[in-house]
């Protein structure tokens, strides 16, 4: 698989064969695409997670005879992991991704609780009421988790190194993607405060990085 923003044909011997180039590859039951995007990889999380949901829905969601307790364990140790398969989390998030992911882990939690979007209470009740952490949040916890990782890397090791790489080649015409650095840079400056200049000096600090990460406030909530 070649990784390019348009279709480029690259011709692959091993011995006397060539191997065929493909648009789309897994990896680690992860999809990565040619054009290097999330969006497939997205989709089809939340298929197989409404499938877990399907799967459970009259044997453990709305079961009467089963505890809310309960039917939450199943939440986070079923559907939560094949929603998220949390160690991949480490992504750029865009307004459209994080409002389809936290759908649809309401759609299973709503259920939980009983309710559906026409009795017209508040994601944030619900999960009050439910003692759930916003999903969302989790994320924001693990990508600047995974920052503090990067920066703390000694020289030489591969992440680190392309963490702090800068292209040297002109971009493409178009609207740039946003890279990783910058988003998660971006991020902890709306949530922590932190400008970009002080970012890698107290992400560094692994104490200092790991207190002020216990500490993220959720974000407010729309719905």
């Amino acid at each position: 698989m070649v990784l390019n923003r348009k279709k480029v044909e690259c011709l692959l011997w091993v011995k006397e064969e060539i191997l065929p180039q493909v648009e789309e590859f897994k990896y680690l039951r992860v999809l990565f695409t040619s054009e290097g995007r999330m969006e497939q990889e997205i989709d089809r999380r939340i298929g197989a997670a409404s499938a877990v949901m399907r799967t459970l829905h009259w044997s453990v969601v709305v079961k009467r005879e089963l505890s809310q307790k309960v039917k939450l364990s199943i939440y986070q140790s079923t559907f939560i992991p094949t929603l998220t398969y949390e160690g991949h989390d480490p992504k750029v998030m865009t307004e459209r991704t994080r409002s389809r992911v936290q759908t649809a882990k309401m759609s299973f939690l709503r259920r939980v609780a009983g309710l559906s979007l026409r009795d017209r209470v508040r994601s944030s009740a619900i999960r009050e009421e439910l003692g759930v952490e916003l999903l969302l949040l989790r994320f924001e916890r693990s990508q600047m988790r995974w920052l503090g990782h990067l920066v703390r890397m000694p020289p030489g090791r591969l992440p680190g190194e392309v963490f702090r790489a800068c292209p040297s080649v002109g971009r493409p015409p178009g609207r740039p993607r946003t890279r990783w650095r910058d988003y998660v840079s971006r991020l902890a400056w709306e949530r922590l405060g932190i400008p970009a200049d002080e970012l890698e000096e107290v992400a560094g600090e692994r104490e200092v990085w790991a207190s002020l990460l216990r500490l993220l406030p959720p974000r407010p909530d729309p719905g």
